[in-house]
């Protein structure tokens, strides 16, 4: 193999593992989103609390 193409597979290899490093600290975080605003009003709605559009029309006014 040539010089070029080694330090093409080496630069592709490199960027693979890269981009599983990035992967696997994103999903780390994934417990904190609360998902969909579909899926956020039926949990609230669920467990007795008031509905989403409620909750963020009374946080603040409308501008």
């Amino acid at each position: 193999m040539s010089n070029d193409r080694i330090n093409i597979l080496r630069t592709a290899a490199i960027m693979a593992v890269l981009n599983m490093v990035e992967e696997s600290s994103q999903n780390q975080a994934i417990g904190r989103d609360s998902g969909r605003p579909w899926a956020e009003d039926h949990r609230r709605m669920n467990s007795g609390q008031s509905s989403l559009m409620w909750k963020r029309s009374s946080r603040s006014t409308w501008r």
